[in-house]
């Protein structure tokens, strides 16, 4: 049983572990190290190939970068108008809430008392 169980295992994993061929080599970009080329042809081109590499990921970044900007931007603007329209309902709340209680403290009072004439006084009396 264990036998089985190992040959399977090396009939799954073998395969996968060595090549199936020998694969092309690619030129993969990137920083390369210049300094170990002989010719000045071959330097040269190796630098430049170094800037080359440098100038796209610089534009790929600050195209991303400007992008999450913009992203950002646009957000700060929906939140103010967000906060705007909160703050008005906040506002317009309590404007409804000192209504009514102004018109119980006026309820509350009474009212002014009337002025009678001296006459009236006197008879009063």
């Amino acid at each position: 049983m264990i036998v089985r169980i190992a040959l399977i295992a090396s009939a799954v994993l073998i395969p996968s572990l060595l090549p199936a061929g020998r694969a092309a080599a690619q030129d993969v970009p990137g920083i390369e190290i210049c300094t170990v080329e002989k010719t000045m042809e071959r330097r040269t081109s190796c630098l430049q190939s170094n800037v080359d590499f440098l100038h796209k990921t610089i534009t790929r970044l600050l195209a991303d970068h400007q992008q999450k900007l913009d992203s950002a931007t646009r957000q700060i603007e929906s939140l103010k108008t967000t906060i705007a329209s909160l703050q008005k309902i906040v506002d317009d709340l309590q404007t409804t809430k000192k209504k009514p209680a102004e018109d119980q403290t006026k309820k509350a009072e009474p009212p002014p008392a009337k002025e009678t004439s001296p006459a009236a006084k006197e008879n009063a009396r």
